[in-house]
């Protein structure tokens, strides 16, 4: 592994609201926007992660950087570098197909990165390569993943990183009474305050439905999993499509996923809705809430409080972040490359 302290010299590329703008090559773009407006970027190519900023809203972006190699590193079909920012400190993890958990932290005053410890505490637990990371403002950071640990079954496993550095115990914080949970799709996290819901794809009676998980304790205790929506999926092979999970500021729960083929919105004991046809649906944003899915190769959004459709363009592996009411930001890759560019609703 390879840790390279960030110059910030920057390398222009016009966004606008018009045709997406390229960063370069890569796979499996992240963003994550701080309470100081600063947009992060991180991606994968081969075997190294690259990182890129901007701190004029998406309009020029620095050079991107490499911040660590992974040697066997998981990439593409939602596994790749994971990135999360609170107010002093960003945090991106990669996983590799021994089954370990990287993670790198970047100090936002000081501009410079250092290795933490693996997020897993038991060396090769993580070989599927799933896991979704988010951060609070008191610079706590929290991480899901599917962890097969003991038996080779994967479970919803569950840690978190405290201002001191140190990533928590691990905590099982489910498993399937039919052996394992769906084992090829993402796990979701959020964190609003104390609150941390967690959203998986369940494995049970043969039917793979999305389920959701919460704490109101910062993730000490767990309570009963539900499941959502009304129908149910009843399917041999995995779909590998996790879905989106967000709590906006009145702490209010939002799921988007799909079902053969059909993306739906759903609330926790609420009816689910059907937004469209399509699949590798996510959900962003805080204020206004932002869905996406694919549909023939391109991917398409639109906000809760807004239905007309947005074509994002073409590609796959979509990232979102809110710049204001209705002025959204989106990165994504398109044969092997990333792109990006402003979203106006």
């Amino acid at each position: 592994m390879k840790i390279i302290f960030i110059a910030f010299f920057f390398w222009l590329f016009q966004a606008g609201f018009g045709q997406p703008s390229q960063i370069g090559p890569g796979e499996q773009p992240q963003l994550s926007l701080d309470a100081k407006g600063i947009i992060r970027l991180v991606y994968g190519e081969g075997e190294k992660i690259f990182y890129s900023v901007s701190f004029d809203h998406g309009i020029s972006f620095s050079k991107p950087t490499v911040i660590g190699e992974i040697s066997g590193m998981h990439l593409g079909m939602t596994r790749g570098p994971q990135l999360a920012s609170s107010k002093d400190y960003s945090i991106v993890t990669a996983m590799d197909r021994k089954g370990d958990i990287h993670s790198f932290r970047l100090d936002h005053q000081k501009k410079t990165w250092s290795i933490t410890k693996n997020v897993n505490d038991v060396e090769g637990s993580a070989p599927e390569g799933l896991m979704s990371v988010t951060a609070d403002e008191s610079n706590n950071f929290y991480a899901v993943w599917l962890d097969a640990r003991e038996d080779k079954n994967n479970k919803i496993t569950f840690s978190m990183l405290t201002k001191n550095g140190s990533w928590s115990k691990n905590k099982i914080v489910y498993k399937s009474p039919d052996k394992t949970i769906c084992e090829c799709c993402k796990p979701s996290i959020a964190i609003r305050g104390k609150n941390v819901s967690l959203m998986f794809r369940n494995w049970i009676n043969g039917s793979r439905d999305l389920h959701l998980i919460t704490s109101s304790d910062g993730g000490a205790k767990f309570g009963n999993v539900r499941k959502l929506g009304n129908g149910t999926w009843k399917l041999k092979g995995c779909p590998m499509d996790g879905g989106g999970l967000l709590m906006d500021d009145k702490n209010v729960i939002h799921t988007v996923w799909q079902r053969e083929g059909v993306v739906y919105y759903d609330q926790p004991n609420q009816a689910e809705n059907k937004i469209a046809d399509g699949r590798s649906c996510g959900l962003f944003g805080s204020s206004t809430p932002f869905m996406t899915w694919q549909k023939d190769g391109r991917i398409y959004g639109h906000s809760l409080n807004d239905e007309s459709e947005i074509n994002i363009g073409e590609g796959t592996a979509v990232s979102v972040i809110q710049l204001s009411n209705k002025v959204f930001f989106a990165a994504w890759e398109h044969e092997e490359k990333i792109l990006f560019r402003k979203l106006e609703l």
